[in-house]
């Protein structure tokens, strides 16, 4: 099975040459990468949150395996839906789908089923793709589409997240893909925002989920978010760092409706 692009030429470039360029353009490299268990980045058009994800993609060191999380914004297929065995076509290419990766969270998860159907629309684990695909290369990945806000539910998945990866030889990176708040002032939104930032680098899932629901902070991927928080506590992670933050108006000039972006990182 082979999953093709759904947002190409919209969200990003639909030509190989001016999609890497662009990609390239917006990995903005740090001084140095570091070995993070995972990233939090934002999903929208290259032209709102490209340098963000870039930014972000560019401080830590991107393995060959990654675990990619995001939310379900179609509301198509179950509530955690694993992507089958297979490849995804970019721009840039074929990649592939991790099987080995894939069985070990299905033994590990009892909530997680493969369906397609959640994923053929969802623009939220695709546009991480490429930027994965430009800077890995050889790229493995699996990906889960998180249509469930369930805290007993995030945790569980987490858990087995945690579980599956520390069986791995390889080093995996976590992608949790998460807009920040949604058609507020640019004012209203950092303020809702820094809340949610708070929890994610102190990596308190259980805070993260209670503050957005609490203060109606519209951050699209909090519920992949918060399994990836759950994971990389397993796995040891203490901190994690705010790399850049930005938001629609910086790019439109509307600043009383933006949407907002963070790309952090778990050390």
């Amino acid at each position: 099975m082979i999953r093709e692009p759904a947002v190409a030429g919209t969200f990003y470039p639909s030509d190989p040459k001016t999609l890497e360029k662009a990609v390239r353009s917006y990995l903005a490299k740090a001084d140095r990468q570091i070995e993070a268990k995972a990233v939090v980045s934002p999903h929208a058009g290259y032209m709102y949150s490209g340098a963000v994800a870039g930014a972000v993609y560019g401080a830590v060191q991107v393995t060959g395996r990654c675990v990619i999380l995001g939310p379900n914004h179609t509301g198509r297929g179950i509530p955690m839906a694993l992507h089958p065995a297979g490849q995804w076509r970019t721009p840039l290419g074929l990649t592939r789908i991790d099987e080995e990766m894939n069985a070990r969270l299905l033994a590990e998860c009892n909530l997680l089923r493969e369906d397609h159907t959640a994923h053929q629309r969802e623009h939220s684990l695709e546009v991480q793709v490429p930027f994965l695909q430009v800077l890995a290369g050889d790229l493995r990945f699996a990906a889960i589409c998180v249509g469930t806000v369930d805290l007993a539910s995030l945790e569980e998945l987490g858990h087995a997240l945690a579980r599956a990866i520390q069986s791995s030889r390889e080093p995996v990176l976590i992608v949790a893909s998460s807009d920040m708040n949604h058609f507020e002032s640019a004012e209203v939104n950092k303020r809702k925002d820094d809340l949610a930032i708070e929890h994610v680098i102190a990596v308190d899932p259980e805070g993260l989920h209670r503050v957005v629901c609490e203060e109606d902070i519209s951050m699209c991927g909090f519920a992949p978010a918060v399994a990836a928080l759950v994971c990389c506590r397993d796995m040891g992670a203490r901190q994690g760092q705010l790399v850049r933050y930005s938001h629609s108006g910086e790019v439109t000039g509307d600043c009383d409706e933006v949407v907002s972006y963070a790309g952090m990182l778990i050390s």
